[in-house]
């Protein structure tokens, strides 16, 4: 009687196939996963003044307002109005916590290039410290579609690949809206952003599965409103300018 009830329950009981997951069917970090196509962006129109509403985080002439992780002062450098990675000092983490925000960042991978795949030009935008938007060159480089520049890392490759070349300054466009818990730490609406690479659509409101990581997936785990952005050092002397947020009530 009782194998009878769960196989009429079990017929009853909806099968979701990895073709339904919002990831699809690809594996993470698929080489195989198709690549998205090639679109060159218009004329750049960079920097991008703030409106006057934002909040400044890098001018080009001081780095106090970000620090490493551990809370000490920030070990990059500033060369030419730019904040450079300097290999080996670790991520840089803003002192100020935000939650959903308009954020933009304008960014250059180095020139001449060096490596190739995730070996070349690699760093990241981290909101909350947590979910990342991948810093890659991805100029004539190739890579798994869900790491390249414009991707959510390891989740969602971007629609296009609307990378410049080496050396020349690109932006990321930005709206990011924060996870919500529940009072158990159940998660009630995911992270989602929308993201503009150099003036073209990337990521269209998509919804994270969980935080960033490398070879994984993990879940969701409750976290606080507001946490610092940051900026990941991966041993590349990529360039950071022009940083500025709105943060969205």
């Amino acid at each position: 009687m009782l194998r009878a009830h769960l196989l009429t329950l079990l017929a009853f009981t909806p099968i979701v196939s990895a073709a339904q997951s919002p990831l699809g069917s690809w594996p993470q970090h698929s080489k195989d996963r198709p690549k998205p196509p090639i679109v060159t962006p218009g004329r750049s129109n960079l920097p991008l003044p703030p409106p006057a509403d934002a909040t400044v985080l890098f001018d080009g002439s001081s780095l106090a307002q970000w620090g490493d992780a551990n809370g000490g002062p920030a070990k990059w450098k500033i060369v030419d109005g730019a904040m450079e990675v300097v290999a080996g000092t670790g991520s840089l983490v803003t002192r100020a916590s935000f939650g959903d925000v308009q954020l933009h960042i304008e960014w250059m991978a180095p020139n001449p290039p060096h490596g190739e795949d995730q070996d070349r030009g690699n760093s990241g935008v981290f909101f909350m410290g947590k979910y990342e938007l991948q810093v890659l060159d991805s100029y004539g480089n190739i890579t798994y579609a869900d790491g390249q520049a414009g991707a959510l890392y390891g989740q969602f490759p971007p629609l296009v690949n609307a990378s410049r070349p080496p050396g020349e300054w690109q932006s990321y466009d930005v709206v990011f809206h924060r996870p919500h818990f529940d009072a158990s730490g159940k998660v009630t609406a995911p992270a989602r952003f929308t993201v503009f690479h150099n003036g073209v659509l990337v990521q269209d409101n998509m919804e994270l599965v969980g935080p960033t990581a490398n070879m994984r997936r993990p879940p969701y785990e409750a976290h606080a409103d507001k946490l610092p952005l940051s900026l990941q050092d991966h041993g590349h002397p990529v360039r950071f300018r022009n940083i500025w947020v709105r943060e969205l009530k």
